[in-house]
């Protein structure tokens, strides 16, 4: 099994209405990668399935989002859109 990319991940501590607390991992602060190549997305694209085809790993789509910063990352498999494609 592969190791979570969220293994070892720091962790806050966030107060709850009730007086409870909460562990919660810290925001990841994402670095926008260097597209290597663009591909305009077609009608079933999916951010998992690019990233099968262009990356040899459907679990990095992350990858192909931190790319192609939008407010929603939905928005990149909109058919029509062109996205950027990182080479890692």
């Amino acid at each position: 099994m592969t190791a979570s990319r969220y293994a070892g991940q720091a962790t806050i501590t966030v107060p709850q209405d009730d007086g409870t607390t909460r562990p919660l991992g810290v925001p990841r602060v994402a670095v926008a990668l260097t597209a290597a190549i663009t591909y305009q997305v077609r009608d079933g694209d999916r951010l998992d399935l690019l990233a099968a085809a262009a990356l040899n790993d459907s679990t990095g789509w992350w990858h192909i989002a931190d790319a192609n910063p939008a407010a929603d990352a939905l928005a990149d498999t909109q058919p029509g859109t062109v996205v950027g494609i990182p080479s890692e």
